[in-house]
Parts: C-alpha cells; sequence; structure tokens
C-alpha cells in the first residue's frame, strides 16, 4: 500500500536527484547486483550505496554473533549519512529481512523518504508462507512502508502479494551485460558447464552422479567444465580425477567464469530453489543452452526451446535431459543462440537501467519532468 501523503519534497533538479542503494557486499548474485545497478545510475542520478555488512560464509553460534554485531554496527552508522531523495533497499529471506527492514522503515518514517524494496532470495516464497501471525504482520508492515517493491518475476510478484498491495508491486527481472560474452555457437564438441557454489542447494550431488552415468551412455564425446568452491568440492575433484573428460577449474575470475560461459554450449544448474538465478542469465549471455529445475522464475524464462527443466533432486531425470542434448548438437546450437537473443532483448542491463529510472521517476517528480524532456530531446 503506497503513502505518498507522508512525504514532503522540495524542489530541486533531476541532477541533484540522490538515490542511495542499500545492499551487502559479501559477494554472490546481489553484491553483484548491487555493484552493476550502481555503475548503470551513476550517471543518469546522483548515486551512493551503503552497505549492511554480511559476515563470511560460515556456521555455528559463533559466526551469527558476529553476523548480528556486524549488522548492528552498520545501521547504528546509518542515521548519521546525508539524507538522500530516495532509498534502494535491497532484501532476501529470514535474516535478510530482518536486518534490511531497518532501512526500509527508517527510511520511510523518520528520513520521510520514499523507499523502493527489491526482493531477492532463494526461499522467500518459504519465507512469506509462515504461520506465524506476529511475523506476517511485520512482512506486512515492511512492505506497506514502501512506495514501490521490485520482484523478478510474476511468481514472485505472486507470492509477494500476500503481504502488501499488488499494485504497488513492480516486477523487473535480473540483468547481465551481454557484451561481456563472446559465444560459441557451434557445437563440434559438447562442453557442459557448471559455475556455481559447490553446495548442495545447487544440486551438486545430484549433477555429479548424472555426469558419471553420462559416460557410460552416451557414444560420442564430451567434455564437463566445473568452476566454484564449497563444501562439496571434493565430489566434484574425485570426478574429474576419474574421468579425462571433466576438467575441475576451482574458484575462477569474473573474466575466466565469462571464458568458461563463452566456450561452452550446455549450461547446468540443477538447484533446488533460487529467485532469478544471474549465473543462468550468465549462461544464456555465452549462448549456453540451459538444463535446470522448475523453481522459483526459472521456468518462466526457460522453455523447451531454451533447454530442458527436470525435477530438483531427481537424477534419472537429469542425466535424461543431459543426454538428450549432448547427443542432439544441432538443437543445442538453436536454442544456445536463441538464449542469446532473449538476453539482448529482455535481460540486458541497458534494458533494465532504463525500467528502474522509471520506477524511481513515478516517485520523484523531478526526475519524471527531467525523463520526459530528455525524450522530448531525443524526438526532436
Amino acid at each position: 500500500m503506497t503513502n505518498t501523503s507522508r512525504r514532503v519534497r522540495t524542489g530541486m533538479s533531476a541532477d541533484s536527484t540522490r538515490v542511495l542503494i542499500v545492499g551487502t557486499y559479501g559477494g554472490g548474485g546481489v553484491h553483484q547486483y548491487v555493484e552493476e545497478q550502481h555503475r548503470r545510475l551513476s550517471d543518469r542520478v546522483s548515486v551512493s550505496s551503503y552497505d549492511m555488512e554480511m559476515a563470511p560464509a560460515g556456521s555455528g553460534v559463533g559466526w551469527f554473533v558476529y553476523s548480528v554485531l556486524l549488522a548492528l554496527w552498520a545501521a547504528i552508522r546509518f542515521p548519521f549519512r546525508r539524507r538522500p531523495d530516495l532509498v534502494h533497499v535491497h532484501t532476501s529471506h529470514r535474516f535478510s529481512f530482518y536486518r534490511s527492514s531497518f532501512y526500509v522503515l527508517f527510511a520511510a518514517y523518520v528520513w520521510n523518504r520514499p523507499v523502493v524494496v527489491h526482493v531477492h532470495g532463494s526461499s522467500f516464497d518459504e519465507f512469506v508462507t509462515t504461520e506465524s501471525r506476529v511475523l506476517a504482520r511485520y512482512q506486512s508492515l515492511v512492505f506497506d512502508a514502501s512506495e514501490r517493491v521490485v520482484v523478478l518475476s510474476a511468481y514472485w510478484r505472486d507470492v509477494v502479494s500476500t503481504r502488501t498491495d499488488e499494485e504497488s508491486i513492480h516486477v523487473l527481472p535480473n540483468a547481465v551485460e551481454p557484451s561481456s560474452y563472446d559465444p560459441e555457437f557451434e557445437v563440434d564438441l559438447p562442453r557442459l558447464v557448471f559455475v556455481s557454489n559447490m553446495i548442495e542447494r545447487k544440486g551438486v550431488a545430484e549433477l555429479v552422479e548424472a555426469i558419471d552415468r553420462l559416460e557410460s551412455t552416451v557414444d560420442r564425446p564430451f567434455e564437463v567444465h566445473f568452476a566454484g568452491k564449497g563444501p562439496l568440492s571434493s565430489s566434484v575433484s574425485d570426478l574429474a580425477d576419474a574421468h579425462e573428460n571433466v576438467i575441475y577449474h576451482g574458484y575462477v575470475s569474473e573474466e575466466r567464469k565469462r571464458e568458461l560461459l563463452s566456450e561452452g554450449s550446455i549450461y547446468v544448474l540443477p538447484t533446488y530453489a533460487e529467485g532469478l538465478p544471474i549465473a543462468m542469465l550468465e549462461g544464456m549471455a555465452g549462448g549456453n543452452a540451459i538444463v535446470s529445475t522448475d523453481v522459483g522464475s526459472i521456468p518462466e524464462v526457460i522453455d523447451d526451446e531454451h533447454g530442458r527443466l527436470v525435477e530438483p533432486g531427481d537424477v534419472d531425470e537429469l542425466h535424461d535431459a543431459l543426454q538428450s542434448l549432448v547427443e542432439s548438437p544441432e538443437r543445442v546450437e538453436q536454442m544456445g543462440r536463441q538464449n542469446r537473443t532473449q538476453i539482448e532483448e529482455q535481460y540486458s542491463w541497458e534494458e533494465i537501467t532504463d525500467e528502474l529510472l522509471e520506477v524511481y521517476s513515478r516517485e520523484l517528480p523531478e526526475l519524471r519532468a527531467h525523463r520526459a524532456d530528455r525524450s522530448t530531446d531525443a524526438a526532436v
């Protein structure tokens, strides 16, 4: 439910419009998104970022206490910043939501500024379907304090609409930069690529088993490239030791990741839970067919023209999907070309940045007027 009546606006030029992005910089897809969002907006509005602080990956009581203390210290420092014109807060489920809710409520009710909440998170749907009335009301309180709630797809719009007015929800998918990838569409030697964290949620164990079976069921040569680190790295390393055509690269740089995706022909992500995975969009930008699971927003992007979807945890389905594509190189090439085109037309940062500014302009009259002037100038 929007609350524009609570804001008191003063006259200012569009060039002086100040947008504050609140997020975390501890790695992962959200970190990557926030950095790119800042870069893309910097020549359009005055933009700054604030780090809510995120502890390195870990577990246990000590790690949790450290995470809470970091979050508290960041929250204590926040009110002493210069007040912006609009605050864009990135959030996810569980602890991330509780941490980010402070920034939403403070910006809305103390700074009296419009807030855009941007929902990420693989398990936000489970977080929202809570039996706790207190938590449900708190979720609604946070969303209703926001002028706009940005979600990644129609699926997540339906999820979040159980906690706030659907009219305040705006669907804006994740984005990648197509020009960062140079696809090799021809599939002389099928190359399967997995670039992600080596954790249980990403379906690493199932992929290792499916690849091991694939070695004895496919006659034509193929390669498999794994990149990333995590608790299940050893199982991937063992698979690579057992098969010459399986290569485990370990942790790789952004540049090397893009090379692997551009050289690949089939990107595999047998995940158990996702929002709209940036890694999958990157695989599409690299000209890959996609093999993934029917969770989160993935079915809204991938159909039979773009790849294959399987049930999470189903090794048989995963094996069969991989086999069908490895044995159909012409089909894989066609899918890769379609995926690259789809990224360029629907998921490029150029398109998404324009739409994001449109979201802001609904709340900032001076930015809306500036965009109208630019459109008029362009037409002339």
